[in-house]
């Protein structure tokens, strides 16, 4: 009885894992906006042959809204659709990574989060600044 017990067991743990990570058509999605680890420079050039705006998440770990954010609105699945088709998504930590005080500077980053969207020329086109709904991305995102 205990075999059969820890095999139904198995079993629906191993069918619910596998479902939450099907989509309708049976492809993998992907949960949240999709973030690449790339430089500006990398996404400058990426944006070129792309023609997609660069989305820039201007954050510290020490801000709560910029995680509430990256738990809630990045994650939701219809902005992460839109972000990820729409955007070059990078991510950069304002304080640790060495180019956040000249991002700060250039783009006169004055709280977090901050969203950046750029074009392939490092010309800002739109810039958000604190915690950010997920219809408010969604609508945002739709306007540019």
């Amino acid at each position: 009885m205990r075999i059969l017990l820890l095999l139904f067991v198995t079993f629906l743990i191993t069918s619910l894992t596998n479902a939450q990570g099907q989509a309708k058509d049976g492809e993998t999605k992907s949960k949240g906006i999709l973030f690449n680890n790339i430089t500006i420079e990398e996404a400058k050039i990426l944006s070129k042959k792309t023609g997609k705006l660069i989305f820039i998440d201007c954050y510290t770990d020490w801000c709560g809204p910029c995680k509430r954010m990256a738990a809630t609105s990045f994650m939701d699945q219809e902005v992460a659709d839109l972000f990820n088709q729409k955007f070059i998504n990078i991510k950069i930590e304002m304080e640790k990574n060495p180019i956040g005080s000249d991002l700060a500077k250039r783009y006169r980053v004055r709280g977090y989060p901050t969203l950046l969207f750029i074009d392939s020329e490092g010309i800002l086109v739109r810039q958000l600044v604190g915690m950010q709904t997920s219809i408010a991305l969604i609508t945002m995102a739709n306007s540019i």
